[in-house]
């Protein structure tokens, strides 16, 4: 068997394994190859094993790269992020660290709508280069597929631009790109004396155009699972201040008569809402944030097949010390993802690593559990766990060479990247720590 590339001679391979998430205890078995090598061919992996077992099952291979000292781990997942945005809100963090809340700072018009207006005035090419910059940082962290949501627009032409900057670059950028629908972000300043006309267009008029739109499956990198829909799924913010449950149902029984898979903001800040339990009867693919889920609602979404995807990067951003119940979940069985909530207000981090770390101690993952939540079941919580995830033959070729010769210190080392090379598809975009991208 000739291969295209022969990853050899890696202190450790690491890997969870399978096409869908890993449950309860499961999340902390991952199978761990010393001396370890992986073979690619036409993108996709054909071979793992010992070196010595994969390096007898090819007769050559274009590109050899010499892995000694470092770990080979399957590319990282990024399975919620607010990705396209214009503008900060630095001023507002100052403001939190005197004392305002997220929700004051909501209802005052800052926050979701501060961005709102910003992104609404920025031009496609401003949207453009501003997130190219943020996924070329995930990329050098070792994301190598990303869901991204709308939801900085809150009215059709902002949000229709939106959708054109992550079709645009998903044609464009290595890292591939899973879009959301969350016009249900936050009701517009317009429609704050009158929300349910805002919840009405959505219904009537928003999601129905974004389910008729379809986008070319052209472009250098454009992914070969891509099939042209403006997104895969619908999400909504419930939550005090923003959509009641009511509200929230409404939207995502529209959204699954017009095809789209669901995802909930859950649990963020109010406990009582039901969010969980609603997305769990709905059969969402995921439910996310979770920080104030009480145990009977985590017990619900424990016994379902909706994953629970978990945020760190947001109580740490807010300063709150409040994390969601992770190890719970784990425990209760449940699967479990985490993801960045890349955003400009509350979690401006474009790194999966961090997010390990950030979970092993105050969520208390073990570090294979981190490994897991980041890569196969944060595939699972975007529909591609068949794709991606893992080192398996027969899957996607997106492999991260990090410089530790143990898979724990991706969790255990922090404000630093030990990423040194990416492979995204059996092509190289990373080496040595820099990007090899055309642009990048």
């Amino acid at each position: 068997m000739q291969v295209d590339l022969l990853i050899r001679h890696a202190a450790q391979v690491v890997t969870p394994r399978g096409r869908g998430p890993a449950r309860g205890a499961a999340m902390g078995r991952l199978e761990l190859i010393p001396d370890g090598a992986v073979a690619v061919r036409d993108g996709r992996i054909v071979a793992v094993g010992s070196t010595a077992a994969v390096e007898a099952s090819i007769s050559e291979a274009a590109e050899v790269f010499e892995a000694r000292g470092q770990t080979v781990i399957p590319g990282l997942v990024d399975p919620h992020t607010h990705l396209v945005w214009a503008g900060d809100r630095v001023a507002e963090f100052e403001m939190r660290l005197k004392g305002a809340t997220y929700l004051e700072i909501l209802q005052a018009g800052g926050g979701i709508l501060s961005t709102v207006r910003a992104t609404r005035a920025a031009s496609m090419e401003q949207l453009i280069a501003e997130t190219r910059g943020r996924l070329d940082r995930m990329l050098l962290h070792g994301t190598t597929t990303a869901e991204a949501k709308t939801g900085y627009g809150l009215e059709w032409e902002t949000e229709r631009r939106l959708l054109d900057v992550l079709h645009q670059l998903n044609g464009l950028h290595p890292l591939d790109l899973v879009p959301t629908f969350l016009g249900a972000h936050a009701v517009p300043e317009e429609y704050r004396a009158d929300p349910e006309a805002y919840v009405g267009r959505l219904i009537e008029e928003m999601l129905p155009a974004v389910a008729a739109l379809r986008y070319p499956t052209d472009g250098p990198w454009h992914p070969p699972w891509a099939d042209g829909r403006a997104a895969w799924f619908c999400d909504v913010f419930c939550e005090r201040g923003a959509f009641d449950l009511a509200q929230t149902r409404r939207i995502l029984e529209a959204a699954r008569r017009l095809g789209f898979g669901l995802k909930v903001h859950a649990d963020e800040f109010e406990p009582a809402l039901g969010a969980t339990p609603l997305a769990v009867s709905m059969g969402a693919i995921s439910v996310d944030h979770l920080v104030s889920t009480p145990p009977e609602h985590l017990e619900i979404l424990a016994r379902s097949e909706t994953i629970g995807v978990v945020l760190p990067g947001t109580p740490f951003g807010l300063g709150t010390g409040h994390y969601a119940p992770g190890r719970e979940l784990i425990d209760r069985g449940g699967a479990l993802a985490l993801a960045t909530d890349l955003n400009p207000g509350t979690s401006w981090c474009e790194s999966m690593p961090m997010m390990m770390a950030l979970a092993t101690r105050y969520i208390k993952l073990t570090p294979a559990e981190a490994l897991t939540a980041a890569t196969l079941n944060a595939a699972c919580a975007i529909g591609l766990g068949h794709e991606i995830g893992s080192l398996e033959p027969g899957k996607q070729a997106d492999i991260v060479l990090v410089d530790a010769p143990d898979y724990r210190h991706l969790a255990y080392r922090y404000g630093i990247n030990l990423v040194r090379t990416v492979i995204k598809r059996g092509r190289v975009v990373v080496r040595d720590g820099a990007l090899q991208i055309p642009g990048g």
